[in-house]
């Protein structure tokens, strides 16, 4: 799975509708992308980008096609899944695999959804589900410090890193998180977490599931709690309708946009935690525009430009010239990379040249 968002929660939060929302998503732009065969669990997803619209404008390219995110929807979570109860193993073993954990809070009262707990509490619901990854990072730790015990009788290295873990054991065995464990900046437990993949350690962005009355008054009580526990943890808040969410991708763009501003809305959830989770995974794009395409590229931040041209083919980067690069607010203000090349915001850009959000970008190279 590699660098994607597990999407987690307890059961009848809506997370499966707004995984079903996602995956619609991907099926309305399908005919952009080549997809590879995606698990039944798993949705390969266009972040949205306007800039995409406004390069098209002026290039009039055949298609347009747009930088993705993998959504993983995690098996469902209940009390004891990290000694195995419900899916609880194959949960924890597909969470590890992700990068971002989206972990849904159901924000609303209908008592025709009945809740596994029995009542609406946010807060306790987020407690079930990072208790568990807490207890889980807890075995794993242990059989670590149990390996490095053996080994540290031979091994300065492993004698470090077995303090470190000792240290790590007993924050978790407070029911604290890696997140906030004290030395987290400490190379030995950087290792660990590489080694690992900590559960607790995860970027979390909490996805507060409401009604649509909650949507159009931009919260209820219920999200004020979430809000409070996430300033404590600094992690995001996006305030969402799962079933809104599903409907709205059935729309064109103009009627979904109508359907958002009745409801006092100025992006839908969907595009909102795609936006965040791109960021939190360390991501940005650059654009080629040329007539066959306008095309967004991923790479992460502070990429040179010799490793973004990978990106494309990697005969790019082994024949790395040169990278003529265009900013896309001048691309956009003079009307194409021509009109641009004459202004001279058309620049020349060497290997060690770090690649910006929005660049347009040409490879100069030799095969």
């Amino acid at each position: 799975m590699g660098l994607g968002v597990g999407i987690v929660g307890l059961p009848n939060i809506g997370k499966s509708t707004t995984f079903n929302a996602l995956t619609k998503a991907q099926n309305a732009e399908a005919q952009n992308y080549p997809f590879c065969t995606i698990e039944p669990n798993k949705a390969i997803v266009p972040v949205p980008d306007k800039r995409l619209d406004e390069l098209a404008k002026i290039v009039i390219p055949d298609k347009i096609q747009h930088s993705t995110i993998d959504f993983v929807d995690i098996a469902g979570l209940v009390k004891g899944a990290s000694k195995g109860e419900g899916l609880g193993n194959k949960f924890l073993s597909n969470i590890r695999e992700v990068e971002v954990i989206l972990h849904m809070v159901r924000c609303f009262e209908d008592e025709n959804v009945v809740h596994v707990e029995g009542g609406i509490d946010p807060l306790r619901d987020i407690e079930i589900i990072e208790t568990e990854l807490i207890y889980a990072d807890i075995t794993q730790v242990e059989r670590k410090c149990d390996k490095l015990k053996k080994e540290s009788k031979f091994d300065k290295v492993a004698a470090a890193k077995f303090e470190i873990a000792s240290a790590l054991l007993k924050h978790l065995e407070n029911l604290e998180s890696a997140k906030t464990f004290e030395d987290c900046e400490n190379e030995l437990f950087i290792e660990l977490d590489k080694e690992l993949r900590l559960l607790s350690n995860k970027d979390v962005i909490y996805g507060a599931n409401v009604d649509e009355d909650s949507l159009a008054d931009g919260g209820n009580k219920f999200v004020d709690l979430v809000k409070e526990h996430a300033s404590k943890v600094q992690a995001d808040v996006i305030v969402l309708c799962a079933k809104i969410e599903e409907e709205l991708v059935g729309l064109d763009d103009d009627e979904a946009q109508e359907f958002l501003t009745d409801l006092g809305v100025e992006e839908s959830g969907l595009e909102q935690i795609i936006h965040k989770a791109f960021d939190k995974l360390g991501l940005q794009s650059y654009f080629t525009a040329g007539k066959v395409e306008v095309r967004s590229w991923t790479i992460p931040k502070n990429t040179k430009a010799p490793q973004a041209a990978a990106v494309i083919h990697n005969d790019f980067e082994k024949g790395f010239i040169k990278a003529e690069v265009i900013a896309y607010e001048d691309f956009i203000a003079l009307g194409g990379e021509a009109k641009a090349k004459e202004a001279g915001k058309l620049r020349l850009e060497g290997k060690d040249y770090v690649v910006q959000d929005g660049d347009i970008m040409h490879f100069r190279f030799n095969t």
